[in-house]
């Protein structure tokens, strides 16, 4: 099937909701779990916030304005749930970095070599011991090469202050692997 553009998906969901929300769903949904799944690393947890995601995407698509992409759109409802979700978790648990490494699969790696497996566990952990609007950025635009002109769009905050956050978050990954 040819990918369909924005239009065309939001078209056949005016026509027919569940076929049109069906396509949407095809084509954006792997794309939003991954965001989803790098902020909060367990595959339960973003498949319970994606749940939430495609409920308010359903029930707001009739409301939709297209002043922004569709994937934008979409991406914002996705960011703001998760950090919704990490917000809760965060006032019901204090997650240690202990707690962290469990989470991830391997381990640390701290005995021996070290491989590219555990380099990116490690960076994971760096990751989510950043403050969530930094970890939200980090991911964005390393993980996503996102553009900070589309996440000013997105997060509707201005170029300067992702670039800062980005820059704290950064330095903050690097004093967190280096050990600082």
């Amino acid at each position: 099937m040819a990918k369909q553009t924005d239009q065309s998906l939001l078209k056949t969901f005016k026509s027919d909701p569940h076929k049109g929300f069906d396509l949407i769903v095809s084509a954006y949904q792997e794309r939003l779990y991954w965001h989803v799944r790098k902020m909060v690393i367990n595959h339960d947890d973003a498949n319970d916030i994606m749940q939430n995601v495609l409920i308010k995407v359903w029930k707001g698509l009739g409301n939709f304005r297209a002043d922004s992409g569709l994937f934008t759109w979409l991406y914002r409802i996705a960011t703001n749930e998760t950090l919704t979700f990490l917000k809760q978790k965060k006032n019901k648990f204090s997650a240690s970095i202990t707690d962290l490494e469990g989470q991830l699969p391997g381990g640390t790696g701290s005995e021996g070599l070290i491989t590219g497996d555990e380099i990116q566990i490690k960076l994971q952990l760096a990751v989510q011991t950043l403050p969530e609007k930094q970890r939200l950025v980090f991911n964005m635009r390393y993980f996503e090469e996102m553009k900070y002109k589309k996440m000013s769009k997105v997060l509707k905050t201005s170029e300067g202050a992702l670039k800062a956050s980005y820059h704290h978050a950064v330095k903050k990954i690097e004093a967190f692997i280096s050990g600082d």
